[in-house]
């Protein structure tokens, strides 16, 4: 049994300092998104290839996923904010890089590098929850963390439009990179003025052979996804994803042996004795496959449609309505139908996509805007339904002492998931669109997303109902 609890000592500027930290929240869920509507400007100014362009939307969460979970430890380790900081200066200068980017290269290798500093700074925010809030003022501050990051995920494409349409000094595709400096500037100064220390005292070792033996399974699972088609999938590209396996075999009988000699784990296994921590983590990886839908409709609308980038990110502005809509009434939800909310969530955002892609069908790309947005809306609040519910519901499990593992699990499984849509979906997209028609490639990549909603729903059901999880806080029973 672990202790849930926070420390008493409450920071009187902690809601403040809450705030500041989700600016950079914002910033790097805006960064995971905002390049969509860029991708055609950028493909022609630079002369990237297909593979470029997955690269240029998956290298960023890919490289955040292959290093939150090391973002986490060392926030336990050497301090949260010593941390945050260190990974928001380092992600201001990769943005200035990949807006100053002269190829295909230099604007990869920046989002990779902008991609494993966000890394460094968000494990720190949920940390900050833990330990900062009250139990009663904690699900308020999660419902704050949740409502900017089902926002912030889809703004991106909004704020992209709007930077192209307006060609900032002539920037072009740059200024969406060049626009995180003042953001980043404002939350540099806020989280040093006021946050403050915190950090789990760790007595053994970092363990670095198992963050590389993750980081190389990560990287030999969406390499031939992303690479793949490119390459004419060679023997030794099919042959990665079978290492993948082996490797991620390896990394969890390396965690458990780190565990029976008291070493100090990446991930340590009793966080998957909880069925709120497996399950939700179930659903997480499946579900956030679903934004590729965005790089789809992005790549249909403006190359096949002929849609102006801001024409493409006012329309896809009805998915945000439905995600602000949405997340207010999940917030309210979560608590009384707990998993139902999970359950319910992917029906209803593939029942969105299912929309779009009739609309494409039919209309091919003479498509028109309020054709799409039902759908959008619909989607929109599909996604709100889960992105809020499942924070709540997984990290009620997890005790203050573990709290920066369980975060980088968490951010680390959405991230896959969000890497793992774009890749697999993009390829599906362009493996297409190269035999077929842009209207085919495009409704039928959109029906595997809302296969893989239907997927996670049926995940939902490994959550625990909610009478369980009621009974399980109730008796201060843990992981």
């Amino acid at each position: 049994m672990y202790d849930t609890s926070a420390p008493v000592d409450l920071h009187p500027k902690r809601w403040a300092a809450l705030i500041m930290i989700l600016i950079a929240v914002f910033m790097d869920l805006v960064d995971t998104t905002v390049v969509l509507v860029a991708l055609p400007s950028l493909q022609k100014d630079l002369g990237a290839s297909e593979a470029v362009l997955e690269w240029t939307a998956a290298g960023y969460t890919l490289a955040f996923a292959t290093l939150l979970i090391t973002g986490g430890r060392l926030g336990d380790r050497f301090g949260r904010k010593r941390v945050f900081l260190g990974g928001l200066v380092l992600f201001l200068v990769a943005s200035v890089a990949a807006g100053l980017s002269v190829n295909p290269a230099m604007l990869v290798g920046s989002r990779l590098v902008q991609g494993g500093a966000a890394a460094l700074m968000i494990p720190q925010v949920l940390p900050f929850i833990q330990t900062e809030f009250s139990e009663q003022e904690r699900p308020k501050a999660i419902g704050v963390y949740g409502m900017t990051f089902a926002v912030g995920g889809v703004s991106g494409p909004l704020l992209g439009g709007l930077l192209l349409n307006a060609d900032l000094f002539g920037w072009g595709w740059r200024s969406i990179f060049f626009i995180n400096v003042p953001f980043g500037l404002v939350c540099l100064l806020g989280v040093a003025m006021l946050a403050r220390e915190s950090r789990t005292v760790a007595e053994t070792k970092f363990d670095v052979l198992g963050l590389l033996i993750a980081t190389a399974a990560l990287v030999a699972l969406f390499y031939p996804l992303i690479e793949g088609q490119q390459l004419g999938w060679p023997a030794w590209i099919i042959a990665l994803p079978v290492l993948a396996l082996v490797l991620f075999a390896l990394f969890v009988a390396r965690e458990r042996a780190a565990i029976r000699r008291g070493a100090d784990p990446l991930i340590d296994p009793a966080l998957f004795g909880s069925r709120a921590v497996s399950g939700g983590l179930a659903v997480a990886v499946v579900f956030f496959c679903a934004p590729a839908y965005g790089f789809v409709m992005t790549l249909f609308l403006q190359d096949a449609a002929g849609w102006t980038a801001l024409h493409t990110a006012l329309t896809l502005l009805a998915f945000a309505v439905g995600v602000v809509f949405g997340s207010g009434v999940a917030v309210q939800l979560a608590p009384k139908l707990g998993r139902k909310v999970v359950i319910a969530g992917p029906l209803v955002m593939a029942a969105g996509i299912a929309w779009i892609t009739v609309a494409i069908q039919t209309a091919g790309t003479g498509v028109g805007t309020w054709q799409l947005v039902p759908g959008l809306f619909i989607a929109g609040l599909g996604m709100s339904a889960v992105a809020t519910t499942l924070i709540t519901v997984v990290l009620a499990q997890v005790p203050y002492t573990m709290a920066g593992a369980a975060s980088g699990v968490i951010n680390t499984t959405i991230q896959i998931g969000t890497a793992l849509g774009i890749a697999v979906i993009g390829t599906v997209f362009f493996t297409l669109i190269g035999s077929s028609t842009a209207t085919n490639a495009a409704t039928v990549s959109l029906t595997c997303v809302a296969g893989l909603l239907v997927v996670a729903a049926a995940l939902g059901f490994l959550l625990p109902p909610q009478r369980a999880m009621a009974e399980q806080q109730s008796t201060g029973q843990s992981i």
